[in-house]
């Protein structure tokens, strides 16, 4: 049995893994991108995957964006965002006219690589960056994003070196997130990789993510900043690994 051309089993593990992705998301502020990319593309292809989670993950920004709006540290993202809008245009030409799919070696390993940087130096003794280390940073995160619709591991560097208390860390996040769901969104429409089989799944998916917004974010008022700094190297790690192996 089919759903819009897409199999049944595909489409309710589809369900699950939204669910997870966006649990993570409201817990600590990133993850449901890069944790529903990284096992969507190993059922979906991924020029269906990354247009449709991204649709996902432009709600789930609206959504979180405006709960922690208070929260958001606005002067770190004078060179962060004009730095990812910039990634998010190579990253979109890349995605239209070339092979991306061979090229999730490089994010797998890229974020193994800070992983195990932060593992080594702890919370407390990760240097303070200025704002300028946000140009490199979020250019590649954006690159990422277009890609994979999982550009968080630059910009989640950024922000833990800026030393922020989780729900501060989450909401300015979703700033960057919103921005690059806009570009995004005027790329991949321009480009016609929003196509109404993307829109169905999408959309099929929605129930889903407000589920695991709403279950996320209670979760994340309970654990303490250790645990969520720890949570956030985890999802990392796993999606970086699943990305490493879907490369081969």
């Amino acid at each position: 049995m089919d759903f819009i051309s897409i199999p049944i089993f595909d489409v309710i593990a589809g369900i699950l893994i939204v669910l997870f992705a966006f649990f993570v998301r409201a817990t600590i502020g990133f993850g449901s991108g890069l944790i529903s990319v990284s096992f969507l593309t190993i059922l979906l292809p991924i020029k269906i995957t990354v247009p449709a989670v991204f649709i996902l993950d432009f709600i789930g920004s609206i959504i979180l964006g405006a709960y922690d709006f208070k929260e958001v540290k606005w002067n770190d993202l004078s060179y962060l965002l004009p730095s990812t809008v910039l990634g998010l245009l190579l990253g979109a030409y890349i995605l239209k006219y070339a092979d991306p799919q061979k090229l999730t070696i490089f994010l797998g390993i890229f974020i193994l690589m800070y992983i195990i940087y932060a593992l080594k130096v702890k919370q407390d003794k990760l240097p303070y960056v200025k704002n300028a280390a946000g140009a490199p940073l979020g250019f590649l995160g954006g690159f990422i994003g277009s890609l994979y619709g999982g550009g968080g591991p630059p910009i989640v560097a950024y922000l833990q070196m800026k030393h922020h208390g989780k729900r501060t860390f989450r909401a300015t996040f979703q700033i960057v997130a919103i921005t690059d769901s806009i570009v995004r969104a005027a790329i991949y429409i321009s480009f016609g990789l929003i196509t109404m089989k993307v829109l169905r799944f999408s959309g099929l998916l929605i129930p889903s993510l407000l589920i695991g917004l709403f279950l996320g974010n209670k979760m994340h008022f309970k654990i303490n900043q250790k645990t969520f700094y720890y949570s956030v190297l985890l999802i990392l790690s796993l999606a970086s690994i699943g990305l490493i192996i879907h490369s081969f």
